[in-house]
Formats: structure tokens, C-alpha cells, sequence
């Protein structure tokens, strides 16, 4: 299964796009869709967009796994990414790729074991889960691996669930 894990912003969106079979990940590729921070925020929303549509193409992702948002301080902030987030399910959904979504506990325990792990802790092992020389930057990058990583175990569970 081909899964597409996305860290929501709309100066950096991260993405990771695993293949997952049997408890294994592959890594097919990484990156993020970047903005400038003086284009008019449509505009932002727009190139997010679009480039979330040319990953899908370029990629065919069966799932897209993205990060609940969870703010507790700059409601500016919050609804922002609460924008780019809706243009990149929507994009998805467009595409008919499967949404999931995880909160930052759900990822962590998934990736680490422990719901509370520190952010260099998840780094450490999204590189050594999906064998990589180094952790990839930016951070949002690699946060969209995580997640990507998190909805393998999830669909696992669930898939020996139903058996």
C-alpha cells in the first residue's frame, strides 16, 4: 500500500510517501511544497494546491495520512493552516485518495512507542524505521514521514482486526 504522509502549514507543507507491506516501509520520496511568506495568502493557498495535486499524480498514493491540528495559542496561526490543510484533503479527496487522520499522540506512539516522545526522538526513528543515512530536513519532512509511518502501523491493526 502506497501512503502519503503530510504535516500541514502553508510556508512549508512537508510530505513522505512510503510503500508499506508486511510490517516493512519503503521510502519512494520526500519533500515539501514551500510558499514565500509576501505572497498574498490565496495565492499560498493556490500553489499549495496545485502542487499537492502534481505529488498525487506524480505519485499515486492509495492513502494520505495528515496531522490533526491541535493549537493552543495563535488562533491567527491555527486558521491558516486549517486553510491549507482543507486545500490539501480536498485536493485528496478530488484524486480519491483515502483521508486519515492522526493527532500528534497517535503519531508518536506509533513511531516511537511512547505518546510523549521529544520531537528528536521521533526524528531519530522515522531515519532508522525507513533505514535513511540522515534525518531529513526540513523538519516538516520528516514529520510528514511519521505520519506516513503511523497510518502503516494503523491500517495494520486494523487490517488484522477484520481478519
Amino acid at each position: 500500500m502506497r501512503i502519503l504522509g503530510i504535516d500541514p502549514g502553508y510556508a512549508i507543507v512537508g510530505y513522505g510517501v512510503v510503500d508499506y507491506a508486511k510490517n516493512n516501509f519503503a521510502v519512494v520520496g520526500y519533500g515539501a511544497i514551500t510558499t514565500k511568506a509576501k505572497t498574498l495568502f490565496p495565492d499560498r493557498l493556490s500553489v499549495i494546491y496545485n502542487d499537492m495535486l502534481e505529488i498525487i499524480d506524480k505519485y499515486k498514493p492509495q492513502r494520505l495520512s495528515i496531522e490533526k491540528l491541535y493549537f493552543n495559542t495563535n488562533s491567527t496561526t491555527a486558521i491558516d493552516v486549517a486553510q491549507a490543510r482543507g486545500v490539501i484533503v480536498l485536493a485528496a479527496k478530488q484524486k480519491g485518495v483515502e483521508i486519515h487522520e492522526y493527532t500528534p499522540l497517535q503519531v508518536k506512539q506509533a513511531v516511537t512507542g511512547y505518546g510523549r516522545a521529544e520531537k528528536h526522538q521521533v526524528m531519530e526513528m522515522v531515519k532508522s524505521l525507513l533505514s535513511l543515512r540522515a534525518i531529513p530536513k526540513p523538519d516538516d519532512t520528516a514529520d510528514a514521514l511519521a505520519i506516513a509511518i503511523c497510518d502503516g502501523h494503523y491500517s495494520d491493526s486494523i487490517l488484522r482486526r477484520s481478519l
